[in-house]
């Protein structure tokens, strides 16, 4: 009668051993291949004269299994639905993961971003994913595609003065010499960057960075979190909204993934943000 107790246990305990891990593979599963959620917040930004939506996305990382061209395509059609006024582009747009099922060719990957719509276009930077690639071949790929992409320079587009920040964790970043080419042109300032770490010596005159880099750490376990932030400076700049010394910071999840094909806890996201004219 012990043997078959025993037994009897350790059955159960196998059964729900694969039951849990099914359940674990349906949540990656959704979480990982579900829309983008979308999300909405209102900053006023100095020097605006009237409102602006602007549509931030980062780290598409196309690849087989979870990111091919033609879900980047779906996806481009979901946000064209929000109306933005710009996207901007926070870089990373090829996946290097080596357990990819599948890499596409630069030009098919990028392809989808051309069917992108904003009254006053797209803008750029590059990841360093990008530059583990081949950044200027990517930057040609996305400027085919009618995508301006700033490396280390400002640009005024509509009422904006955007500055593209280089890839700090690839050492590109030239961050002095992006703010001079943004205060030529004057303000309201948005700084793109890839990464937010730049936020923490960001000058006073610049009120808002975008960023995405982190995928706001891709997998959060239970009571542990995010194992991985992607920034040195832990879970400070890790996600979301934050606001320091007067500023806005804004970190996405981005689309797609990075090393491990999956998200777990931590869906893929986009942000909406409606700038408005700064009261007196």
């Amino acid at each position: 009668m012990g043997a078959v107790r025993k037994s009897w246990r350790r059955g159960l305990a196998l059964a729900l051993g694969l039951t849990g891990l099914v359940a674990l593979g349906i949540k990656a599963h959704h979480d990982t291949m579900e829309p983008p959620l979308v999300r909405e917040t209102r900053l006023a930004l100095p020097g605006l004269d009237a409102p602006l939506r602007v549509l931030l996305i980062s780290d598409i990382h196309v690849s087989g299994p979870d990111m091919p061209p033609e879900r980047l395509a779906h996806i481009v059609e979901e946000l064209n639905r929000l109306h933005p006024d710009i996207v901007l582009i926070a870089g990373d747009f090829l996946s290097d993961k080596l357990i990819s099922t599948r890499h596409y060719p630069l030009d098919q990957a990028v392809a989808p971003l051309k069917g992108l719509r904003a009254r006053l276009g797209a803008v750029a930077v590059l990841g360093n994913h990008d530059y583990y690639r081949n950044a200027a071949a990517i930057q040609r790929a996305l400027e085919q595609q009618g995508i301006r992409v700033l490396v280390d320079q400002a640009a005024r587009i509509g009422p904006l003065t955007i500055g593209g920040l280089g890839d700090l964790a690839t050492r590109h970043a030239h961050r002095d010499v992006t703010v001079e080419a943004m205060r030529r042109l004057g303000p309201p300032y948005i700084l793109l960057a890839h990464e937010p770490d730049s936020f923490q010596k960001l000058p006073g005159d610049i009120p808002l960075m975008l960023a995405g880099h982190t995928h706001c750490g891709q997998i959060a376990l239970p009571l542990i979190g995010t194992p991985i932030t992607g920034s040195a400076y832990g879970r400070r700049y890790v996600c979301g909204l934050v606001k320091e010394h007067g500023a806005s910071l804004i970190v996405t999840a981005g689309l797609g993934t990075s090393d491990l094909p999956f998200r777990f806890g931590v869906p893929g996201d986009v942000w909406l943000i409606t700038l408005t004219p700064q009261k007196p």
